[in-house]
């Protein structure tokens, strides 16, 4: 079963998995992302989260809809750059043997 997350790019109804998302990403961004390299990268993620905050805090959906988007681009990003495979990764901590165990 993929992990789908759907995203309004060209045909907001057509599901879109995280490994095509992160590919998207790394297609678009990635010799410049690399060249910033991680520290830099994770500045402008953080950033990103920031305005998550802000818009959380405030009334408007479509602000708040492009920060949730920025946030997911930018930890692409940041996976693209250390060679994570994100839907590998959300595979195997949050779908294998019944997830992690208790909570926070």
């Amino acid at each position: 079963m993929a992990c789908v997350i759907v995203l309004a790019m060209t045909t907001p109804s057509t599901p879109l998995t995280v490994a095509q998302f992160q590919q998207h990403i790394r297609d678009r961004y990635y010799a410049t992302d690399k060249a910033r390299g991680t520290p830099a990268t994770f500045l402008w993620f953080m950033e990103e989260v920031g305005e998550l905050a802000t818009a959380l805090n405030g009334t408007d959906r479509d602000n708040l809809q492009e920060e949730f988007a920025d946030v997911l681009a930018w930890l692409c990003t940041l996976a693209n750059i250390n060679d994570i495979d994100l839907e590998q990764a959300l595979r195997q901590k949050y779908l294998t043997d019944g997830g992690p165990k208790g909570h926070k």
